[in-house]
């Protein structure tokens, strides 16, 4: 016979509350994503409203007396705790003892989203319209294409061949489909054969830009010089060279190119030249320009001789506890429904996270920037290496806040903008004994080769050579990955002709 046995075990586990799963998801979030969450709650939350620029200091001086370090837990953070008075303490303590004047409320849900039945964007009035809807209008490489077409006197089945060879390229203008490919089963009656297609081809290449419509690097740079005048200098000696030695070009081998095409080399640097102003993908000028525009979170300036940084509030959206409507629920005998209970206490929260959000960039950033002084002083190769450790400890939070912090956010300064982990970088040892960072020898490694000789570029091993000179220790290796990161050819590859 079985027989049900219970074992009870106790067991003690950190958990986040509601009001800290908003402070860490709200203090992770880009510029733009803290944007885009504070105004889907304005527009969600009946108990929030905008706040004009004289209401958001009285904001600030109010709620910036109760941010309190909230860090330490597993996760970094540790929920503060509030006085007696305010109302936006969590629904239950660790202790299960309810301490709200909500007390009978459930948890809430852990989740992000925002309760109530209101819209989920501000509607316009009548006559409004969105800019970004007639401000930026581009036409695609398809539609530019079909439009040239349609000036031709096509029968249907050439207009149809037409369009499959047009719905067949990619981004970059190539038609990488194989023309027996492009159409599957009985598509055409008769079938088509392949002259056809070659000739449909040649239509389509044909119009509006030369290179479009290419399968290959080859074919386009010969359809670009194709297109041009007959008298063009160096336009049969570039065609040439497309057409038998485009490894050698692409390996700056002029000597051997001048050996094998019997040139001079005068006439193989005026066709180096054209082709050189060539486009290999034809096809981008029409892609859609996905311009990503960085809002700094906080800015840097001097004043009287110190660097000083202020929070970009005037670019974030601004919000307050409507004036009227949590008095009136307040009052009302409706105070104890949970639904809407639980709005204004998500309100409380969000302002009060809000600002707790604002405080700890800013002392993360203030923290950076006294770390940072060479840099501001004197550029890129004065930057000092810097570990999340060294702020963390400084501050007296935990490392996981400052990665937080740090994530995604960027700062306004007078040498541009710059996102705050660029100011973090490891330490690398000198001759002497000291150390600089691997950000500030990425700069002079830069600076290096922005003065080379462009007949003699330098090396890997002239660059770590020069290095060693001015007491940077660094392997061949080292440089070689250093100038990968900055997108640096090698030296066969940049020699100029």
């Amino acid at each position: 016979m079985v027989q049900a046995t219970y074992d009870l075990r106790a067991r003690q586990q950190t958990s986040l509350t509601p009001r800290l799963q908003q402070s860490v998801k709200l203090l992770q979030m880009s510029a733009l994503e803290f944007t885009q969450e504070v105004q889907q709650a304005l527009s969600n939350n009946p108990f929030l409203e905008d706040a004009d620029d004289e209401e958001v200091n009285e904001i600030v001086a109010e709620t910036e007396q109760d941010i309190r370090p909230e860090f330490e837990s597993a996760s970094g953070l540790t929920e503060t705790a509030d006085t007696p008075n305010e109302r936006d303490t969590p629904y239950e303590a660790e202790d299960g003892a309810t301490t709200d004047s909500y007390s009978d409320l459930p948890e809430g849900p852990a989740d992000d989203a925002y309760s109530g039945d209101y819209p989920t964007s501000r509607a316009t009035g009548d006559g409004d319209s969105d800019v970004g809807q007639w401000a930026k209008s581009s036409m695609s490489l398809r539609d530019r294409l079909r439009r040239d077409l349609s000036s031709y006197r096509l029968d249907q089945r050439a207009m149809l061949m037409a369009e499959f060879i047009i719905e067949a390229l990619d981004e970059d203008g190539y038609l990488r489909v194989p023309l027996d490919e492009l159409v599957e089963g009985n598509a055409f009656e008769p079938a088509t054969t392949t002259g056809e297609w070659e000739t449909t081809l040649k239509l389509v290449q044909q119009l509006h830009t030369p290179g479009l419509g290419a399968r290959s690097l080859q074919e386009c740079l010969r359809l670009q010089l194709q297109a041009m005048d007959a008298d063009t200098p160096g336009r049969e000696l570039a065609l040439i060279m497309i057409e038998t030695e485009l490894p050698r070009l692409a390996r700056h081998d002029y000597n051997g190119l001048e050996r094998s095409l019997r040139c001079t080399p005068d006439q193989l640097r005026e066709a180096c030249a054209l082709i050189r102003h060539l486009d290999p993908k034809p096809g981008l000028r029409f892609a859609r320009d996905d311009t990503s525009y960085v809002v700094p979170d906080v800015i840097v300036t001097k004043v009287q001789g110190l660097w000083v940084v202020a929070a970009n509030r005037a670019a974030m959206p601004r919000a307050r506890l409507h004036g009227t409507y949590p008095a009136l629920f307040r009052g009302s005998r409706y105070a104890d429904r949970t639904p809407m209970a639980q709005e204004l206490q998500e309100a409380r929260w969000l302002i009060r996270n809000i600002e707790q959000r604002y405080a700890t960039i800013q002392r993360v950033a203030e923290a950076i920037v006294e770390r940072q002084q060479t840099f501001f002083e004197y550029g890129e190769v004065a930057l000092r290496p810097l570990m999340l450790r060294e702020i963390a400890d400084e501050l007296g939070i935990h490392e996981s806040t400052v990665s937080r912090a740090t994530g995604n956010k960027y700062m306004d300064t007078p040498r541009g903008i710059f996102e705050f982990k660029h100011f973090f970088s490891r330490e690398l040892a000198t001759e002497t004994g000291g150390t600089c960072s691997a950000s500030a020898v990425r700069a002079l490694i830069k600076e290096m080769i922005e003065g080379e000789d462009a007949n003699a570029p330098l090396s890997d091993v002239d660059l770590a050579r020069m290095l060693g000179e001015q007491g940077v220790v660094v392997a061949r290796r080292t440089v070689s990955k250093y100038r990968g990161q900055l997108k640096t050819p090698p030296a066969e590859l940049r020699r100029a002709y």
